[in-house]
């Protein structure tokens, strides 16, 4: 026995298989594969049936099939080689897109799997893959199921799954230790590790394929429930936190609005300030729909805050939203004796050296801004909340920054793009969560409507209709200025909007606009002396202008669902009838016309955001991708709901009777080997 093999880890370089040099473990790395773990995990992306050959004479056009058969006739024609095929049943032809089969032979026994083309009266197989049958030798190409790995241009399928064969052959079997509780194995009937790996590469039937499958993915979140269950654990026993309680401001703020908030409103309010009584810091997600009043239950929290003697930070991902934040929340609590103030990387210098002060000596009560909160030499006296408005925008070593200014200091992350429950449960599962599902009374719902490029007659009608009732309108387009892909820019549709409605007051914001003309168009349209404002996705979160009821999102094939709903949610603020057009694109896939359909067919962006997590997936609508939170290299969190409650309830059930993991050392090692860095950055994602 090779002591290379018995020594060998999971860490291991791949370089340590024979055949794989620099040259190959670089197009490896391509496919992330850089170690044993790797190459036994690099999952097939599919599984082609070859197990049934068929005869010549049932082949049917536009199937993938395998067969057996013998070659009759062979030739040679501009660059292709063709034959003739027959067995028991009939005759069928086939074409290769090469001169360079001369070793094949009429009379010769062949195996074949590939596309039957729709063509010809005749089967014919197209360019498929073959092999020379030899007499009293089982053919190696078709009878069996074939992994389909991902694959670069350096790799055939032919390499990857010699090298794949080769790990599984000599190594797996050192490498690969067991570490789920036997209890979990015997209750469930499922395979070891070893046994699902190999049957991942090499599955025997159906059944196996499906079972290995699951056991792995079953794995993979039990791993990821289980760690955060001991550091939620962990962090409630060893920090300690500010007890916060509602008093004089909260009261008087609460008793004087002109509004009853709504029972989501008042149920998420009361989980939160129930969660900062507690001695350990408070970890909360608030979701909701645009429009649902997150807002306003931050500012109950900041209140409180303030009640006890304690500073908030409220951190928003944009200038254009933090000075949205601050001027409302300015204008509600400074009357109560509250200081409010604005910190952004745009503040002159000696308004930033008297806002670094105040915040030192307490004298500022309220902290908004963007990341600017977080730089090295902002200081607060006693940082009691952080909050962070569309948490999914920020990275988490950002989120942590802002904590870090205080000392265990309670955490609110806000979203208006709903979390699907799947991630809340594995990404966001050391989170609690709450929830805002209403809308407050008095909302109406915003019509939605998706028109060709040819129907911008009636879109003119449309904003001329909404603008004479004394009514604004925003125009969003995908780009600031032109570009190759033929996009709708701000640039472009600003100057053809005034030439079109030269009666209207037509002004555009992006991006790329100093912050004060930014802040002063702002204030323009919400004073109503901006008819149309053209922008790009700036506006696309937390600016409210009530008597903005229309919303033009010009090529809205480009944006995704979550992005649409968000835009839609700019409406809908007053109590004027909203619409939200959706305009196509000329160029528009068919991928983004589905998209308008199913905004057009939905308001309800939690159902919006399953329809994102399908298409779409889970890191790259939560900004967790890049963390490697998500990155499951079998769980898949659209289809696997039931295997994630499976998952945690076992985690928990295991955890109780064992907190410390004394009687599973190898589950223990598992986690903080497999998840020590993850779970560093999902406790506080």
């Amino acid at each position: 026995m090779s002591p290379v093999k018995t020594s060998a880890r999971l860490s291991s370089p791949i370089t340590i298989l024979e055949g794989i040099g620099p040259k190959t473990a670089q197009a490896f790395s391509r496919l992330e594969v850089h170690t044993l773990e790797d190459m036994f995990f690099l999952i097939p992306r599919r599984y082609e049936d070859r197990r049934n050959p068929k005869p010549l004479s049932d082949l049917v056009p536009g199937e993938t099939a395998c067969a057996i058969a013998r070659i009759d006739e062979m030739s040679v024609n501009r660059g292709r080689t063709e034959a003739v095929i027959s067995d028991f049943s009939g005759s069928a032809r086939v074409t290769w897109f090469t001169d360079k089969l001369g070793f094949l032979n009429e009379g010769m026994r062949i195996a074949l799997y590939g596309p039957i083309s729709d063509r010809y009266i005749i089967p014919q197989f197209t360019h498929p893959e073959f092999e020379i049958l030899k007499y009293n030798k089982a053919p190696t190409l078709i009878g069996k199921i074939f992994p389909i790995y991902p694959g670069t241009a350096d790799l055939s399928q032919r390499v990857i799954k010699k090298h794949i064969d080769n790990a599984l052959d000599n190594y797996a079997p050192y490498c690969l230790k067991e570490f789920l509780p036997k209890s979990i194995l015997n209750h469930y009937g499922m395979m070891s590790q070893y046994d699902a790996v190999i049957q991942m590469h090499r599955p025997v039937n159906d059944d196996k394929l499906i079972r290995a499958r699951n056991r792995l993915a079953f794995e993979e979140l039990f791993l990821l429930q289980a760690g955060i269950i001991m550091r939620r654990r962990n962090n409630s026993q060893n920090v300690q936190a500010r007890e916060i309680k509602p008093g004089k401001y909260f009261d008087a703020f609460h008793d004087n609005l002109p509004f009853t908030l709504t029972d989501a409103q008042k149920t998420a309010a009361y989980e939160i300030l129930q969660d900062m009584e507690k001695p350990y810091p408070m970890n909360r997600l608030l979701q909701g729909d645009v429009g649902s009043g997150k807002t306003l239950v931050a500012v109950l929290a900041m209140l409180a805050c303030s009640d006890s003697g304690a500073q908030s930070a409220f951190m928003a991902p944009t200038e254009l939203l933090a000075q949205q934040h601050y001027i409302n929340l300015k204008s509600s609590l400074e009357p109560l004796g509250l200081k409010v103030a604005l910190l952004t990387g745009s503040l002159k210098p000696h308004e930033r050296r008297n806002i670094l002060a105040g915040l030192l000596d307490g004298s500022i009560n309220i902290a908004v801004g963007t990341h600017a909160l977080f730089s090295g030499n902002v200081e607060f006296c006693n940082l009691a909340l952080a909050i962070v408005d569309e948490q999914h925008r920020f990275g988490v070593l950002q989120r942590n920054a802002l904590a870090a200014k205080g000392i265990s200091p309670h955490v609110l992350a806000m979203t208006a793009t709903p979390i699907p429950r799947t991630l809340i449960m594995s990404v966001y599962g050391d989170l609690e969560v709450s929830t805002l599902n209403e809308l407050p009374p008095g909302r109406k719902p915003i019509k939605t409507i998706a028109l060709k490029y040819s129907e911008t007659g009636r879109l003119r009608g449309l904003v001329r209709k909404h603008v004479h009732r004394g009514e604004q309108v925003y125009w969003v387009c995908p780009v600031i200025e032109e570009s190759e892909r033929g996009l709708a820019s701000v640039n472009e549709s600003f100057t053809k909007l005034r030439g079109i409605f030269p009666e209207l007051k037509i002004a555009m914001i992006h991006g790329r606009l100093e912050v004060e003309e930014k802040a002063k168009i702002m204030r323009e349209f919400s004073a109503g002396s901006i008819d149309v404002l053209v922008a790009t996705s700036v506006i696309e979160v937390g600016v409210d202008v009530p008597n903005a009821s229309m919303i033009v999102i010009q090529d809205a094939g480009r944006f995704g669902l979550a992005q649409l709903h968000q835009l839609r949610g700019r409406v809908g603020r007053g109590r004027a009838e909203s619409v939200c057009v959706l305009l196509e694109n000329r160029n528009i896939t068919d991928e983004g016309r589905d998209r308008l359909a199913v905004m057009v067919e939905s308001s309800d962006g939690f159902a919006l955001a399953e329809q994102d997590l399908r298409t779409r997936g889970a890191g790259e609508i939560c900004g967790t991708h890049q963390h490697g939170v998500t990155d499951f290299r079998v769980a898949d969190l659209v289809r696997d709901e039931k295997i994630l409650l499976l998952a945690r309830d076992e985690a928990r059930k295991v955890l109780e009777l064992d907190p410390d993991l004394r009687h599973e050392p190898d589950l223990k090692r598992e986690i903080m080997r497999r998840l020590g860095k993850v779970l560093e950055l999902a406790v506080t994602s």
